[in-house]
């Protein structure tokens, strides 16, 4: 089932969550791993500290697994609803604020 999901982001772990999606940490998790880190890369900011995204879940309570192995280290109040099609979300890029405050994490230079 698709979902249209909306989460608000814990800032001091965006470093941390940037470097489980790019070392291939979650990228190799089964069964969900690939669609994680292609969720992360589509997800954009609407508002600030708020992400959304557009994620495929065959779980019987969205996001399950999702949640328990990975996005609930890194994010908050979660909402999943149930969509029949996606449409473009309008926002700034997820993923290159993660590349950001990767390169000058909170208390860094």
């Amino acid at each position: 089932m698709l979902y249209r999901v909306t989460a608000h982001i814990l800032k001091e772990k965006m470093p941390a969550f940037h470097e489980a999606l790019t070392n291939g940490t979650i990228q190799n998790q089964k069964p969900d791993g690939a669609e994680i880190v292609a969720a992360m890369k589509r997800a954009v900011i609407t508002a600030p500290g708020i992400i959304e995204w557009y994620e495929t879940c065959f779980c019987p309570t969205p996001l399950q697994h999702e949640r328990a192995t990975v996005f609930d280290h890194y994010l908050t109040e979660i909402e999943a609803v149930a969509v029949e099609s996606s449409e473009e979300i309008k926002g700034e890029p997820f993923w290159v604020y993660l590349e950001q405050v990767s390169k000058f994490p909170p208390g860094g230079p």
